[in-house]
């Protein structure tokens, strides 16, 4: 629920109503605050929206999004800290492999 708590430190420092930023977002004040409880993903298409609304980098708030997810996925399995280092060295590899083509 980092990218929730972001996003309601963001706005609420800007003084900005929940209303005002679903509407932006183009969908309703229930689901901008089930976005913000981490009850609900925000889309990819609404990161670069969010960005500018915010004036924070897309980067920072994709960062944040992805790290959600994975702890969607991984965050209660016995094995999810283990499963995430073995992702993480094979992400590391491909990197490197792609770099050297």
């Amino acid at each position: 629920m980092v990218f929730g708590n972001k996003l309601r430190q963001l706005r609420e420092s800007q003084h900005l109503v929940l209303r005002k930023v679903a509407a932006e977002l183009d969908i309703d004040t229930a689901t901008m605050s089930k976005i913000e409880r981490g009850d609900r993903f925000a889309k990819r298409e609404h990161l670069p929206i969010l960005s500018k609304i915010f004036s924070i980098s897309e980067e920072e708030l994709r960062t944040l999004w992805l790290a959600d997810k994975v702890c969607e996925i991984i965050g209660e399995e016995k094995e999810g800290l283990q499963a995430l280092k073995v992702a993480e060295a094979h992400i590391e590899y491909s990197l490197i492999s792609t770099k050297a083509v």
